[in-house]
């Protein structure tokens, strides 16, 4: 498993990990020095003190000690110590039980302390150790709190840990969301724009490096907004003012008495030539001045099907498995790439099916045909603008050029992708992929 198969994926992610993963990883090795280090020598030297008590105590009252002695130790022991005192008259110790490792200082201290038999055992739910201590005439038990042997720093520390751990990391994720939301709206921004969809709300914000970056994106979707507008309306006024020549020369061409082939050939020359700057117009629309609205892409499927078809007798719809989700679109402009694609696999097909799916967050349409189809290696020149791949000139197989390069435009404006491919049926697909 590779390590970047299970980092976080996001920024933000990322980000975050860089600061938590140190953070949590002091905070681990600081608990273990805490409690290999200081709870154990913090253990070891209560342990100590309370086996000095106790010896001061066995030292008091000595091998054999009388009723008084013992009365005297017992309160000595509940006022100056804090641990109850008991005589067990003539008693035997057992063997010493298996005790927790926590307990080990307090059993080895309370050897080395006293030099006699002892029995250690704990009391559950009650907080409490007892100590059995073997005399000649008896035994002594004192019952212990636990707090004598261990310090209560210890949960302190945990929580205080735990806490600053969460507050860090607060106080993390509150100055990260603040850095990363700039880098975010940025990017969603470059996204609308690959869209094709305007971006009126976007602030430059931020880092410095990020509204450097913001900057340079401001820029750069002008100068190509600029360029696409000045490339557009230079083709539509070329295209707009050889018009005007052509319209005198066809009528000046009807005023010619003479019925000549010549002259059939020049009104055919003049036609093809309107016919090609009709298409040049249709290729110059710019589609940028449409607006984006919300709209249904199977609905517009239908509309454009019924355009190419109104019978529909040449064109089967397949609904949706489920319903496509309503985005933002220019409807004219896909509509127009959609009823290229469909009137190019009528003109050569004779059939078209058209289908519609979701996936993802794209919206996919297919168009599949049972003509000859487009051979592989002149798929992506077909997409080009003018280009013919039949180079007759006759107006019933060959076109200008446009059909598919004006549906290609349309589709990537949106952010989308043309793709040509194989057809099941036989003949060419035509697959569309729009981002939702």
């Amino acid at each position: 498993m590779r390590l970047r198969n299970i980092t976080p994926k996001s920024l933000f992610g990322r980000m975050l990990s860089i600061i938590l993963v140190p953070i949590i990883l002091v905070q681990i090795i600081s608990v273990f020095i805490f409690y290999e280090r200081h709870w154990d020598s913090v253990s070891r030297h209560m342990s100590k003190n309370l086996a000095n008590d106790i010896g001061l105590l066995i030292d008091e009252l000595g091998s054999n000690p009388s009723k008084d002695e013992r009365s005297l130790s017992a309160t000595k022991a509940r006022q100056y110590f804090n641990f109850i005192f008991y005589w067990l008259e003539g008693g035997i110790l057992k063997p010493n039980q298996n005790l927790d490792k926590k307990f080990f200082n307090f059993r080895d201290a309370l050897y080395l302390r006293i030099k006699k038999p002892f029995y250690l055992s704990t009391q559950e739910n009650t907080g409490q150790i007892v100590a059995d201590i073997q005399l000649a005439n008896g035994i002594v038990r004192m019952t212990i709190e636990k707090k004598r042997l261990f310090a209560s720093t210890g949960l302190t520390f945990i929580v205080w840990s735990i806490g600053s751990s969460v507050i860090l990391f607060s106080i993390a994720i509150i100055f990260l969301r603040g850095q990363v939301r700039p880098i975010l709206n940025l990017a969603n921004a470059a996204r609308q724009i690959g869209f094709g969809r305007d971006v009126k709300n976007y602030n430059i914000e931020g880092a410095t490096e990020v509204r450097l970056a913001g900057r340079a994106f401001q820029a750069m979707r002008h100068r190509i907004k600029k360029q696409i507008t000045e490339r557009m309306e230079l083709l539509a006024g070329v295209s707009h003012d050889l018009r005007t020549p052509i319209t005198r020369m066809k009528l000046q061409l009807e005023l010619l008495n003479e019925n000549t082939n010549l002259k059939n050939n020049l009104g055919e020359d003049l036609d093809e030539m309107e016919e090609m700057i009709k298409g040049y117009l249709e290729f110059a629309k710019d589609d940028r001045e449409e607006e984006m609205v919300e709209a249904n892409l199977f609905k517009i499927v239908q509309l454009a099907a019924k355009s190419s078809d109104p019978s529909l007798n040449k064109i089967e719809i397949s609904p949706p498995s489920s319903e496509l989700p309503i985005f933002p679109m220019q409807v004219r402009s896909i509509n127009r790439a959609l009823i290229n694609l469909l009137n190019n696999a009528i003109k050569y097909a004779g059939k078209a099916k058209i289908s519609t799916r979701l996936f993802d967050d794209h919206c996919e349409v297919v168009i599949d045909d049972n003509g000859p189809g487009i051979p592989r290696d002149k798929r992506e020149e077909a997409l080009l603008p003018f280009n013919r791949l039949e180079h007759s000139r006759n107006k019933n197989t060959g076109g200008i050029g446009l059909g598919l390069s004006i549906a290609n435009n349309s589709i990537l404006s949106h952010g989308g992708e043309l793709i040509l491919e194989d057809s099941p049926l036989g003949g060419l697909r035509a697959r569309i992929l729009l981002p939702v």
